[in-house]
């Protein structure tokens, strides 16, 4: 595992992390054996030398991060220094659907559910999950602020915000981290927002770098999915879109077996091949897929190589993902 300084921060962590977004149940209804194997895999990531981990509040509402703290005890209780935790908040339910919420009421009350979640004293980077349209930056940054003086969250990130959102925080405080969506079928970051936070010295840790599966080549034009898994309802995996990009993992595929790879870790050396990529999120559900996943923290691109990947991709579809709405 290789290890980087996320952004300007004292954070010395794992070029890949750990995420926990497969737990929230928006991937389909967590089981007691699936709550093992995911503890069993958070073990195998501490083993496979990972040391970032990232939950939210919202995954799950306390289910994600009740997993974590409980797999993550042992360490938590007498390595608190060799664990990095990253959590997100700003989202609440109303009703039966979610909503976003930066206020410093709902802020505060987030931070402390994560840290009786997790079973910490103090968070590591606590990063707005979603920008509120309704609450001013100014009162979002200033409670973050609050809460590091007062020693609950050690950084301050943010999540799925552009360039004019991050500048309109930093005129209050300033951001430490960046959580954006990036990945081979999805580079709209790279015209402003990756330039950005590399010429602000802002640490990166990017999710969805296997494209939500499509990148971890088991997908074919057969694939369905679970009426409970929300890919079953986004355009982004069916119809010709679906059937183009599973034409180009295809193709990729061949370049990831000349590198002595599989798809899922070309992918993520592809990520971190970026330079203003710190780290790549990855989630996984089994151990053995973590295992294979997480060695592309080694797995350096030639320029070679990264070019003939441009190439294929010029045949894909962008593709997204649901807003927490």
């Amino acid at each position: 595992m290789e290890y980087t300084s996320l952004g300007r921060t004292a954070l010395h962590v794992s070029k890949i992390s750990y995420g926990t977004w497969q737990f929230s149940g928006e991937w389909g209804q967590i089981k007691q054996e699936q709550w093992n194997a995911g503890k069993a895999t958070i073990r195998q990531a501490l083993e496979l030398g990972i040391n970032l981990f990232d939950t939210a509040q919202a995954y799950g509402f306390g289910l994600a991060e009740r997993l974590l703290g409980e797999a993550l005890q042992p360490e938590l209780k007498s390595q608190r220094d060799k664990i990095v935790l990253a959590t997100k908040g700003g989202l609440r339910m109303e009703g039966d659907r979610i909503v976003r919420d930066s206020s410093v009421g709902w802020l505060r009350q987030g931070v402390e559910e994560s840290l009786r979640a997790l079973g910490v004293s103090s968070i590591d980077l606590y990063q707005v999950h979603w920008p509120d349209p309704n609450t001013p930056m100014e009162e979002t940054a200033s409670a973050l602020d609050e809460l590091v003086r007062e020693g609950k969250i050690r950084y301050v990130g943010v999540s799925n915000f552009n360039v004019e959102q991050m500048q309109a925080f930093e005129r209050t405080r300033k951001i430490d981290t960046l959580q954006p969506p990036y990945n081979l079928f999805r580079r709209e970051i790279e015209e402003e927002i990756l330039p950005y936070c590399e010429a602000a010295d802002i640490g990166v840790l990017v999710y969805g770098a296997l494209a939500h599966g499509l990148l971890g080549g088991s997908f074919s034009l057969k694939t369905t999915f679970p009426p409970d898994d929300w890919r079953s309802q986004h355009e982004s995996f069916s119809g010709e879109g679906f059937r183009r990009n599973v034409a180009v993992v295809e193709r990729l595929k061949r370049v990831a077996q000349e590198q002595g790879m599989t798809i899922a870790q070309l992918a993520v050396a592809w990520v971190l091949a970026q330079p203003a990529v710190d780290v790549a999120i990855v989630g996984a559900r089994m151990p053995e897929q973590l295992a294979q996943t997480a060695a592309a923290s080694e797995g350096h691109l030639t320029p070679e190589t990264l070019q003939e990947i441009e190439s294929i991709m010029r045949g894909a579809v962008p593709i997204g993902s649901s807003a927490p709405e």
